[in-house]
């Protein structure tokens, strides 16, 4: 994997201090932490939210699923419009909207109101997030400074997911759930008026129009998409909420593919997914992401129902999976370079494949560190080695003429995995006898949903050179930035 001299970004012109664009680097993981914290923290806080605000059982999925139709369904829009009018702008809108939905959510006194705040929840991370790891892959162009930027950003990430669970326990518990929301107006307001102290604005260098048949026939596919898997998971496969979306979404794609191939200025252009080394990043994500996401929706719901735990403990016994996860990305730029990208992916999905199988093997009788903790540790580690490589791999050679789209094209993939992992493992695990047996069923499923992933990179990468760390116009900043 290497990345062209060409691609020199302008967000970090030689000569810009280091400690500059490290700051940055704070605040866009702050941020990070901030969206995946609150994508999160709801879960917990679904049991109080119902009874205040009166939500009925078919309603209330919709406090979750709202955000998520949003996210998934506009990363593609907003990740290309990032390239064209500004990276910066449309992160710093996305934060401004989130931080204002947030402000709805908190306050909201009738159930509409928190769905159509937790909508534009979703927006304004759809806006944020490709956006932000964008410029993090133009301030970071060097493939050994780049893979160490991608793993403390996923590190920070994976944090938030992790004590988002312990957060909104104890903020419920203690307080109310509205501060879920509430606590992220002050990161908001830090990260509006820091971010444009630290990072200029960077765009496309070729001025193109936005491509609008393009960017409705894409929406439109990947809301329908999501709208679809995420019904399935409520009703069945078979079900008319659930079918036509999803036939929908495949039309519209095949529209879509169709009207790219023909225009001057394409959303996405087909020769950017015919890249080689991020297709198969791409596909391997897909496949990755639906067994994560499943493995954390199904082990929160086993240590609740079948070991006993309470809320908070469950959040608790979740503490260890972020410390695996963050020694997983320190560890991830290291192997990346040491073996390169094919053997050390291969490697770390198959080490996440593993901890699933001892995860599977939880049973009603097991104390926490012997049946619970080894299979957290193992798959947290391969996790965490995982994620950064995975993103590397996803965005090489993306320049500054198409990083957003990249990163938004990672994060839609992400997105689709999920939602794809929780309609169909889950489904499985709710077919068994017994819900052990369908937690056992579904986390092998997943184990080998992983094993599939990793056929990937090991047979379709080509070999990697090693990494130094060094960028052929750039200085490097000694130790981890």
């Amino acid at each position: 994997m290497t990345i062209p001299s060409s691609t020199t970004p302008p967000t970090r012109p030689v000569g810009q201090p280091y400690g500059r664009r490290n700051a940055a680097l704070v605040v866009l993981c702050l941020v990070q932490f901030m969206l995946v914290l609150d994508d999160n923290v709801v879960n917990v806080a679904l049991p109080a939210i119902r009874d205040e605000l009166g939500f009925s059982a078919s309603g209330l999925s919709w406090v979750v699923n709202a955000y998520f139709l949003a996210f998934g369904g506009l990363l593609l829009l907003f990740g290309r419009a990032a390239d064209l009018f500004g990276r910066r702008r449309v992160f710093l809108s996305g934060v401004a909207l989130f931080g204002a939905a947030s402000l709805l959510c908190g306050l909201a006194q009738e159930p509409w109101q928190l769905v159509t705040g937790r909508f534009v929840q979703g927006a304004g991370s759809a806006m944020a997030s490709p956006a932000a790891l964008a410029l993090i892959a133009l301030l970071f162009p060097g493939p050994g400074e780049r893979a160490r930027a991608f793993g403390i950003w996923g590190g920070i990430a994976a944090l938030g997911g992790t004590t988002g669970l312990v957060v909104s326990g104890a903020l419920t518990g203690l307080a109310s759930w509205r501060w879920i929301f509430l606590i992220n107006l002050p990161v908001v307001l830090a990260a509006v008026l820091l971010l444009p102290r630290l990072v200029p604005e960077s765009r496309a260098a070729r001025p193109v129009p936005l491509d609008v048949p393009g960017a409705v026939l894409g929406t439109g596919a990947l809301v329908s998409l999501v709208y679809g898997l995420l019904h399935s998971a409520e009703s069945s496969w078979g079900d008319p909420g659930t079918l036509v979306p999803l036939v929908l979404s495949a039309l519209l794609a095949a529209v879509f593919v169709a009207v790219e191939s023909r225009t001057a200025a394409p959303l996405v252009p087909l020769s950017f997914l015919a890249h080689r080394t991020r297709a198969v990043a791409g596909a391997a994500t897909l496949l990755f992401s639906a067994a994560m996401y499943a493995m954390a929706f199904l082990l929160m719901v086993h240590l609740q129902t079948v070991l006993g735990y309470r809320p908070l403990a469950a959040g608790l016994a979740y503490l260890p999976y972020g410390c695996g996860i963050l020694a997983g990305m320190w560890l991830s730029a290291r192997a990346v370079a040491r073996f390169g990208t094919r053997r050390a992916l291969t490697l770390a999905i198959l080490l996440t494949a593993a901890g699933l199988l001892l995860l599977a093997t939880i049973d009603a009788g097991d104390a926490y560190p012997t049946g619970v903790l080894p299979g957290l540790l193992v798959t947290s580690l391969g996790c965490g080695l995982s994620l950064p490589a995975l993103t590397v791999a996803a965005l090489t050679d993306t320049t500054q003429e198409d990083a957003g789209l990249g990163s938004a094209l990672l994060n839609s993939v992400q997105q689709l995995g999920g939602a794809l992992g929780l309609a169909t493992l889950i489904t499985l695990a709710a077919h068994r006898a017994t819900p052990t047996a369908g937690f056992s069923y579904a986390l092998t499923a997943a184990a080998v949903l992983l094993a599939a992933s990793a056929l990937l990179p090991a047979t379709l990468l080509r070999p990697t050179p090693r990494l130094t760390g060094r960028h052929p116009h750039t200085k490097t900043a000694p130790g981890p930035p």
